[in-house]
């Protein structure tokens, strides 16, 4: 029962009120507020278990991605409507054989939170321009921050839309955005290559690219207007530089953050359906069992089935003196009921 409302609810999007009134057409009498209790408390008691061996295990990886949205907390201590951040982090979207995907509630935007996820982590992490990861990389000597193609695409394009159509192609911001196409189409040629070969094709196809991208944002930056769309997209992408140019230097390194703006749709669609969470301890879980939810898609398995499986296995070892067992119920586990996996025939469904 547990695992189907979790189904529900953070797999199908579908608000409590909602499921409440499915059961009911069934005669079947459970509130909104009994199962969210229920939430909060299997996430407390077994699936944080869990939750933070992924959070160790994330930390095996060399190259990580992340990225932050805002959500609604209606009672959090702070005056209605403030505002409240679902951080994400997952494994680099290179990693297709054992991905994690991890969500963290947060009140706030600021750089304690990223320090102490990331507290004991070194590799490089793909973010958008977003400063308080900059001032991690400053204060952590074994992390390195990469930039996102997309967001410095998006400036561009943001700019390019405001122009009269007429005079658009005649711009240098039509030049710019072909500019960046050429650089993702040759990127998009390395799909499939190993590590060695991809970072080899990208210093000889695609540095090039890039070096010409920037030389000629330079040669023009002085011939911009002083303010509007067109200065911001400039101002942007010359400051993000040093950021933008870290994938060529790592084969694991995506060249943008769109994998984790995948990962964080599912919560986003949730949340247009329910709005807000109702409190700190409903925001938490809601955090542990979307993490659950998330690695279980992106690993192929079956989300009902493996939540029901983990509320049936993990209350077995409580009275365990370690976490030992946890390792047959991660999602990439061998030991894992064949049931639990997604056909593979289905992968694109």
């Amino acid at each position: 029962l547990a695992a189907s409302i979790m189904n529900a609810k953070y797999v199908n999007g579908l608000p409590l009120y909602r499921i409440s009134q499915e059961f009911l057409r069934n005669d079947i009498h459970i509130s909104r507020q009994v199962m969210a209790n229920w939430m909060i408390q299997c996430a407390d008691r077994y699936l944080g278990i869990l939750y933070d061996r992924l959070h160790r295990e994330l930390y095996q990886f060399h190259v990580l991605q992340a990225d932050e949205t805002p959500v609604m907390v209606t009672k959090d201590g702070r005056p209605v409507n403030s505002k409240s951040y679902m951080w994400i982090y997952r494994t680099g979207k290179s990693y297709t054989d054992t991905p994690i995907i991890l969500y963290e509630y947060q009140k706030t935007r600021n750089a304690s939170h990223p320090r102490k996820f990331l507290k004991d982590y070194a590799g490089i992490c793909v973010t958008d321009g977003y400063q308080v990861y900059h001032t991690l990389e400053k204060e952590k000597e074994d992390l390195r921050i990469a930039g996102c193609w997309v967001h410095c695409r998006r400036k561009f394009h943001e700019a390019l839309e405001v122009m009269p159509k007429e005079l658009r192609k005649q711009s240098v911001l039509h030049l710019i955005m072909n500019q960046i196409q050429a650089i993702y189409r040759e990127e998009g040629k390395l799909t499939g290559l190993s590590t060695e070969e991809r970072l080899t094709q990208r210093q000889l196809v695609v540095k090039p690219l890039v070096d010409a991208f920037f030389a000629y944002l330079k040669q023009n930056a002085e011939r911009v207007p002083k303010s509007g769309k067109t200065k911001e997209a400039f101002t942007y992408a010359l400051n993000q530089e040093r950021y933008l140019r870290v994938f060529l230097e790592d084969g694991d390194v995506p060249m943008d953050n769109n994998a984790s703006e995948r990962a964080i749709r599912g919560f986003c669609i949730g949340k247009k359906n329910w709005e807000m969470i109702d409190t700190l301890h409903g925001a938490s879980s809601s955090a542990i069992i979307y993490s659950i939810a998330e690695t279980a898609k992106a690993n192929r398995l079956k989300p009902y089935e493996y939540f029901e499986f983990l509320l049936t296995e993990i209350p077995k070892h409580m009275d365990d003196k370690n976490t030992d067992f946890l390792s047959d119920l991660l999602p990439w586990s061998d030991a894992l009921p064949e049931k639990i996996r997604k056909p593979k025939s289905q992968d694109n469904k």
